[in-house]
C-alpha cells in the first residue's frame, strides 16, 4: 500500500488485502471507521484476467476526508480536498475540491477548500 506521512486511518476501515499495491492515499487525509477500500472486483475476475485488468488501484488525494461506512469501488480516483460524505458509494471518479453523498455517490457543492485531515475550511459562494 501507498499511504503518505500524515494519513490517519481509522479502526474498523477495511482496506482492500486482495490488492494491497493497488491502493494509494495521499498526506493528510482521514479515512474513517468503516470505511471500504476496494482495489479488484472478484465478480468480473474471469472476464478481466484476459484482459489483465483484474486488479484496479484507488487513489485517493490530499486533504481528503472519507466519512463512516463510506464504499470506494475498484478503479476510483478521488481528488484532492475532497469530503466524501459517511455511507456514500463512489462509483465514478471525484474532482477535486467537492463533497460528494449518496449512493451512488454524486457532487453535491463544489470549491471547498479543506485543511489537514479534510476538515473544511472555506466554502465558494
Amino acid at each position: 500500500m501507498d499511504i503518505k506521512k500524515g494519513t490517519l486511518i481509522a479502526y474498523g476501515a477495511f482496506l482492500d488485502k486482495s490488492n494491497p499495491k493497488g491502493i494509494h492515499i495521499d498526506e493528510e487525509t482521514y479515512i474513517a471507521s468503516g470505511v471500504r477500500i476496494l482495489a479488484h472486483d472478484f465478480s468480473t475476475a474471469r472476464i478481466q484476467q484476459q484482459t489483465g485488468k483484474f486488479k484496479k488501484s484507488v487513489h485517493i488525494g490530499k486533504r481528503c476526508f472519507v466519512g463512516v461506512n463510506a464504499i470506494i469501488m475498484p478503479g476510483i480516483k478521488i481528488g484532492d480536498e475532497v469530503v466524501v460524505g459517511s455511507g456514500a458509494v463512489v462509483t465514478k471518479d471525484v474532482p477535486s475540491n467537492c463533497i460528494v453523498a449518496g449512493n451512488p455517490a454524486k457532487i453535491i457543492k463544489t470549491g471547498i477548500k479543506t485543511i489537514k485531515y479534510g476538515m473544511i475550511s472555506e466554502i465558494a459562494k
